[in-house]
């Protein structure tokens, strides 16, 4: 199986303190390179705008201030000069979505994973900032709401109350410094492109060509392992889960080199995993500790229509094996002989060949290479 590429993204809502997070030594053992396509103030003043325009538009939840991809890198990566291996990265991102990033190389403390960090802005800077200018008296309460009269922010003695404000004709009652936020960052697509485009520079700078990156196909045959986050409840059962994806995955792999069509592992998966893990669901809700169950009866299935098309394979190499012996004329006792010498070796050299063709299909190995060799063998064409 191919090693997929890994790329995430995940929504921020303090930019700030992530920021101080991944480009501080002090947080960071293994911090290699931070590279910036703006100031710091921008996004104290990107925060304080996000926030100003979450509270305004009185939606529920948490504002989002900026979003983060983290970008796993080939350790072959490691050669190359850090810094300059973030810009171009950084760079790419900057140039491509037009928007301001910051982005540092990390290492984990076990330095098993070579990673950036890229936080960009949904929002980008105006070159020249548009203020809106109050007409008249403008009255804001506690909370910053706008009200129609100075009354409504008097207290009994006819003072205004505290954090009330009042906007004198004529001053700028609202700034705006950054654009609307771009949509396309959160369009359901945008992350399948950030990852096809990722995965593409880095099988630029990738030297071994065996070694490139493929995206990771949604509703392909594979599935695809959850990532195990820090003091995580659940990482027993999410690890036990993630085994039983590799042992199919795996199984797949044995599948295809077997000679099971794509339509055929598809269509297991389908029944035996997808369809099973709904009705899973209808009947005992949302139970993951049955995830590892349904996936082991679908490795059960996949292995039983494997040794099906095995035998079949067989079956095919005994009768092209017994036709070639058959056309062979056996006209004097000496060559009758002959025959059945050969017949005997052959039939050793056929015995080996299933045993070598089953053990390549036991461990996964190119079992049609195997089987050919050694049925050509058998055969007597080599």
């Amino acid at each position: 199986m191919p090693r997929n590429s890994f790329i995430q993204m995940t929504k921020l809502h303090n930019v700030r303190g992530r920021i101080y997070y991944i480009s501080s030594p002090k947080k960071q053992e293994n911090l290699y390179a931070v590279y910036e396509t703006t100031d710091r103030n921008f996004w104290t003043d990107l925060a304080k705008y996000n926030q100003a325009e979450f509270k305004k538009s009185g939606t529920e939840g948490k504002c989002i201030e900026a979003r983060e991809l983290i970008i796993a890198l080939p350790e072959s990566f490691t050669e190359y000069p850090p810094d300059r291996l973030l810009q171009i990265f950084t760079d790419h991102f900057r140039q491509t979505y037009e928007t301001d990033c910051i982005a540092a190389l990390h290492h984990n403390k076990r330095k098993t994973n070579y990673h950036i960090h890229l936080i960009f802005s949904e929002r980008t800077l105006l070159e020249q900032p548009i203020e809106k200018v109050a007409t008249r008296n403008m009255f804001y309460d506690e909370k910053g709401n706008h009200v129609r009269t100075k009354k409504e922010i008097l207290d009994e003695e006819g003072n205004i109350r505290k954090r009330c404000k009042v906007i004198h004709k004529g001053e700028v009652y609202e700034r705006q410094i950054f654009s609307i936020k771009d949509k396309h960052f959160k369009a359901e697509n945008f992350l399948d492109t950030v990852k096809q485009d990722y995965t593409n520079l880095i099988n630029q700078y990738v030297r071994d060509k065996s070694q490139r990156l493929e995206v990771f196909e949604r509703g392909g045959m594979y599935l695809a392992t959850k990532k195990i986050g820090k003091n995580n409840p659940k990482a027993a059962e999410i690890e036990a889960n993630n085994s039983k994806r590799t042992l199919w995955n795996q199984t797949v792999d044995r599948a295809i080199v077997t000679g099971v069509s794509k339509s055929e592992i598809m269509q297991i998966k389908k029944e035996r995993i997808t369809d099973k893990i709904v009705e899973s669901v209808w009947l005992y809700g949302n139970r993951p500790n049955l995830l590892s169950s349904i996936i082991g009866t679908a490795i059960a299935v996949l292995e039983l229509l494997i040794s099906k098309v095995f035998l079949k394979t067989l079956e095919l190499a005994d009768k092209v094996i017994s036709k070639e012996l058959e056309a062979r004329p056996e006209n004097t006792e000496f060559q009758r002989a002959e025959s059945c010498t050969r017949r005997k070796q052959k039939a050793g050299r056929y015995t080996k060949a299933c045993h070598t063709a089953k053990t390549a299909a036991i461990n996964g190995s190119s079992f049609l290479q195997a089987l050919m060799r050694d049925l050509s063998k058998a055969a007597g064409t080599e």
